[in-house]
């Protein structure tokens, strides 16, 4: 038996016996018994972007259920029983893919809903490199995969597409598409919503545009190497700490590197990120004498971002005014 199917077989398990610990899991599987009885698309998505992008372009037509919960850091998750059992019974399957989630293909492989819409939201996107530094045009760092990152847990490209309100917009369209495939008497409802969401991503998109074409320095270093699309796309180059796993531990080689850009550029803002400890930013800021701050990769939603009901939208403007408070000083 392979390893996929063994996961399914002890899905089907978990699902007729015992109690379940895991209330987001109990809570989506009843959920999906819902939809089942109102006619809606029953969709599981992977993390929170995927939510809110998803949300956005179902509308009313889907229930839309995040398998990873609020506050938990993605990288690292993987599927019970029950979450397996709970995409085996969906009729949509949203992820976005590019290696972000190294659980998918053994899921999917396992699965006997042949009738499961997959959507892989980066497929067809132009990926950047996450592996070795790239040679770019000035301004559009090809520094942003650089060459400290080699090792980390994606596979050869980066998977960050949604942070950067570019490649959010090409997400939402190919979210707009399966959604049509699954249910294409919905179509044009699906691309209605679609457009209304995109016309806000636009808005956001000029914003990044006009807030970052004129700051003082371009080039910005965070603890994890999530943000290489936003800077490829609004011309900044972002130094990494360490690689794109958010948990990766840098060597001392790559701390003693980044302390030494740091003072050669006079940088005074080291940025880190929720959900993750900010131990690492926060010793090379005091080693240099500069202040660190979050620049939010928006994997996930906080406690707090719930109790403020920020989204996708509220969290990059932040990124935003982050990033041009950086660049200005």
């Amino acid at each position: 038996m392979t390893f996929a199917a063994l996961l399914v077989s002890l899905a089907l398990l978990a699902a007729g016996c015992g109690s379940n610990k895991n209330n987001a899991s109990t809570n989506a599987s009843a959920s999906a018994d819902a939809a089942g009885q109102t006619g809606k698309l029953n969709v599981q998505v992977s993390f929170y972007p995927m939510y809110e992008f998803t949300k956005n372009v179902a509308g009313d037509l889907a229930d839309v259920h995040t398998l990873i919960s609020a506050g938990v850091e993605p990288h690292d998750w993987e599927p019970t029983p029950k979450d397996i059992k709970n995409i085996e019974d969906a009729d949509v399957l949203v992820y976005n893919g590019a290696g972000f989630e190294g659980w998918v293909d053994q899921v999917i492989g396992g699965l006997s809903n042949d009738k499961l819409v997959k959507i892989e939201a980066s497929q067809g996107i132009s990926l950047l490199e996450g592996l070795e530094e790239e040679e770019g045009e000035e301004g559009h760092a090809g520094e942003e995969a650089h060459d400290h990152a080699h090792e980390h847990d994606h596979g050869e490209h980066d998977p960050h597409v949604w942070l950067s309100p570019l490649g959010a917009i090409k997400e939402v369209r190919k979210i707009q598409d399966g959604l049509s495939k699954a249910a294409p008497e919905h179509a044009d409802e699906f691309k209605a919503n679609a457009d209304a969401y995109v016309a806000k991503l636009e808005q956001l998109d000029k914003e990044f545009k006009e807030g970052l074409s004129n700051t003082k320095r371009k080039d910005f270093i965070t603890q994890h190497a999530a943000f290489a699309y936003l800077a490829h796309d609004y011309g900044l180059t972002q130094e990494p700490i360490a690689g794109l796993s958010p948990e990766e531990e840098p060597s001392a080689a790559q701390m003693a590197e980044i302390v030494k850009f740091a003072k050669e550029h006079n940088t005074k803002t080291i940025f880190f990120e929720t959900l993750v400890s900010s131990k690492v930013a926060e010793t090379v800021a005091n080693e240099i004498g500069a202040k660190s701050a979050v620049l939010n990769p928006i994997e996930g939603l906080t406690e707090e971002d719930v109790a403020n009901n920020l989204d996708y939208l509220a969290i990059m403007r932040q990124n935003l005014d982050a990033l041009k408070q950086a660049l200005n000083e």
